[in-house]
């Protein structure tokens, strides 16, 4: 701005900078004005300089290597080979299995559950004291209770006594209360949490921060979005405290403020952290102005300001040994509980966690009353088998975390790197993993045979710490972006080793095919999609790869099930009306039917009749009937006699239907697709069209209003009521019981629904 408005020298030019913003930082802001940092300038513009110089060289790269439209990015590289790393992992994992034995003891209400930890002193093998990549037990000193004996085991225990509780043991414990928002624990805790991925997290954001209709007045609800920054302004301090006091008490008020350090590498602190502008506005009062997504982030960053200035909670844990001897040989069972002493910040909060089986903070786990020395009686004593399980996949939360700690990008870029990584088909979401693609793994090969030092976590943090001396006035940035791209003859920049690298066309190995011995690999086609190939030349074999078969799925014996297929040895499951066989094989988008031809159609290069199955449909569960009834998809029912138009059935991206020109209506199942007659197919089709994949369940019927586009309903949808007029569907607020909405309160939703900003569309997956 200063170089366009060229100021003339008389003129003086001042900075003035905030951290937070309040009218009190803003007032001391004005009068302490500053001049313009040209160190951190030529930081930021190196910083820009070398990401595009990075990006730009290494998609090109990527397009003549790999496939069109991929991108490579400082950041964004190092992340998909994050996913890549720990889906190669759980390829290489080696499940292990493991037993130990459970006992039921009667020691007053609900009992007293134990598991067997020792026996003679030696203590039993858990899932950790396996080598994950080759499944063999790593502590040799471990007893390892195999299926056999832990059943043998078992039913001697239970019938041996007496059992006694040789241990008892109860230690105080305290939990603090987490740090106040930054951008990236909101993501965390928004995808943990609301299941909301981090570019909606931040778009939701965006709304509550610019500002919603409060009656009338826009108001902006919390702080800016984007910081690193858990420092929060001292009239947030003040309200926070004021807030415990009146709502929780006064002994769940520490005696001063709780002040929080950043802990995140190379934090730049520039805004205050995430909360609320006025704590006095809390998320039930905000209700009727805000839709679903907004009023559960807001109160999800509500709860935690308010929480993290409350005193730790206090626990009691309690761990309890019972003994029991059995042919000369001791064996300890334990059990151990928590009990919430007093709960201090978890009346407010509970944080969530990325390990899907761990407890969250406020669950407690009691024991009966226990003496020293006390017998007990076992009501039941059961062996369990165990198997050790891959490393979980990263999910966004914990992506993000990963970043965070290795000192990887900017809490501004994180949301924009996740979705560029499934917007270039690096990854893709099942459940709430980051499901890497095989379009990552030769990408991440690649990269890693030209290029390991550019996509390793080290370089980006390094680079990171090179424009921080940028901004220190301690190194040039002209010097640090020429030694990245050109480099000197010592170390040839990214430009000589773009141009000095070989020709190489990355290829995951699966395996060797054991009938022909040849090896059969992954590689990506021209369009982006990823296939098998068996062998060299022109006697290789090619086959593609469903679109939804994870990595670690696309085992040996799935790769040559999926290429014999293609090769005409697909099992027979039926024959058609005309006697030929109906097989099934499996192609990109999953498994099909496909129909035997005959020598002339082969001739003629006709296409085969084909089928998908129905989603819902297991390929094992394709018998001759089954078979019989889907081949005959897409299938012309009749002729309307109305006006001569074909009525069909076929299934399609959204599931069965009939079609007549160009009216579609969805159908119940694939079955009713395959037996419809023609009078039932023309009574759905002269049905009104409903929006959404299945008809809704109606709650309440408003009927015609004024200013809507048709007839008012209240519907049951999958995250809760709503209401509609056809066009536009507005949620009900938290709490509202559809029964009691009105014609205005209807009205009021569908207009507010129209008017608030539209989303973007997600793009589809290729």
């Amino acid at each position: 701005v200063l170089q366009l408005l060229k100021p003339k020298k008389s003129q003086a030019v001042q900075r003035i900078v905030f951290h937070e913003v309040t009218p009190e930082a803003i007032q001391a802001a004005l009068d302490s004005p500053r001049e313009v940092d040209e160190n951190l300038v030529r930081a930021q513009e190196a910083r820009r300089v070398v990401d595009r110089l990075f990006g730009y060289s290494l998609s090109r790269y990527l397009w003549k290597r790999v496939a069109p439209r991929l991108s490579a990015g400082r950041v964004q590289s190092v992340a998909v080979r994050l996913l890549v790393e720990r889906e190669r992992e759980r390829i290489a994992f080696v499940s292990a299995s493991y037993w130990d034995l459970s006992a039921q003891l009667n020691a007053g209400v609900g009992g007293l559950k134990t598991k067997l930890q020792r026996i003679d002193g030696k203590r039993l093998v858990t899932g950790r004291s396996f080598d994950s990549a080759t499944g063999k037990l790593q502590e040799e000193d471990r007893v390892h209770l195999d299926e056999e004996r832990s059943q043998v085991l078992a039913e001697a225990l239970k019938s041996s006594s007496p059992w006694k509780v040789s241990s008892l043991e109860s230690k105080p414990g305290s939990q603090k209360p987490a740090a106040p928002f930054i951008t990236s624990t909101l993501q965390q805790e928004a995808n943990r949490k609301l299941r909301m991925t981090s570019r909606h997290t931040m778009r939701v954001a965006q709304r509550l921060y610019e500002g919603i209709d409060l009656e009338g007045e826009r108001i902006g609800l919390i702080t800016y979005m984007r910081t690193d920054s858990v420092t929060l302004a001292a009239r947030a301090l003040e309200q926070t405290r004021e807030m415990i006091s009146e709502t929780y008490g006064e002994e769940y008020l520490p005696p001063e403020a709780v002040h929080y350090k950043t802990k995140a590498k190379r934090a730049q602190e520039a805004h205050e952290a995430i909360r609320p502008t006025d704590l006095t506005r809390r998320p039930q009062d905000l209700e009727k102005f805000l839709d679903r997504d907004e009023l559960r982030l807001y109160e999800l960053i509500w709860k935690r300001t308010v929480a993290c200035q409350m005193v730790p909670a206090r626990f009691e844990r309690t761990s309890v040994e019972v003994s029991i001897q059995h042919d000369d040989q001791e064996f300890v069972f334990v059990a151990s509980g928590r009990r919430i002493v007093f709960p201090g910040f978890l009346r407010a909060y509970v944080e969530g966690a990325d390990d899907p089986e761990a407890e969250l903070g406020d669950q407690e786990t009691h024991l009966p009353a226990l003496e020293k020395g006390q017998e007990l009686t076992p009501t039941e004593v059961t062996a369990e088998g165990h198997a050790t399980k891959a490393p979980y996949r990263y999910t966004e939360a914990s992506l993000v975390k990963k970043l965070e700690e290795e000192g990887i990008g900017r809490p501004s870029t994180y949301a924009s790197i996740i979705g560029t990584i499934q917007d270039r088909d690096y990854a893709f979401k099942r459940s709430n993993e980051l499901v890497p693609t095989f379009t990552a793994f030769c990408v991440t090969h690649l990269l890693e045979k030209q290029f390991r030092d550019l996509v390793d976590t080290h370089f980006t943090a390094r680079m990171e710490d090179e424009l921080d001396d940028v901004a220190d006035g301690k190194a040039a940035w002209d010097a640090l972006v020429s030694d990245f791209f050109l480099g000197d003859e010592g170390a040839p920049g990214l430009q000589k080793r773009l141009e000095d690298s070989e020709l190489f066309y990355p290829a995951i190995r699966v395996g060797d095919d054991e009938k022909t011995g040849e090896p059969i690999v992954v590689k990506i086609g021209p369009k982006g999609n990823p296939y098998l190939r068996r062998g060299e030349g022109e006697k290789s074999l090619t086959a593609s790869v469903p679109e939804d078969i994870a990595p670690d799925e696309l085992t040996l014996d799935k790769a040559v099930e999926l290429l014999r297929s293609r090769e005409g040895e697909a099992p027979q499951v039926g024959v058609n009306a005309e006697g030929r066989g109906i097989f099934l094989k499996t192609g990109r988008f999953g498994p099909y039917l496909e129909v035997e031809q005959t020598e002339d159609e082969k001739e003629a290069k006709e296409k085969p009749r084909r089928t998908s199955l129905p989603r819902g449909l297991k390929a094992e569960d394709v018998d001759e009937t089954v078979a019989a009834k889907l081949i005959l998809l897409p299938r012309i029912v009749g002729v309307d006699p109305a006006d001569g138009e074909e009525v069909s059935t076929a299934i399609g991206r959204f599931g069965p239907y009939v079609k007549k020109g160009k009216e579609f209506r969805s159908l119940g199942s694939w079955e009713e697709a395959c037996d419809i007659e023609m009078a039932k197919a023309l009574e759905i089709l002269a049905q009104p069209k409903t929006r959404g994949r299945q008809q809704k369940k109606i709650l309440k019927e408003l009927g015609e209003l004024e200013g809507a586009a048709g007839a008012v309903n209240v519907l049951e949808g999958r995250y809760g009521p709503y209401v509609t007029d056809g066009e536009t569907n507005a949620s009900l607020p938290r709490g509202t019981d559809p029964e009691k909405v009105t014609p205005e309160l209807a009205l009021e939703l569908l207009e507010k629904r129209r008017n608030a900003p539209k989303k973007p569309k997600r793009k589809r997956r290729r």
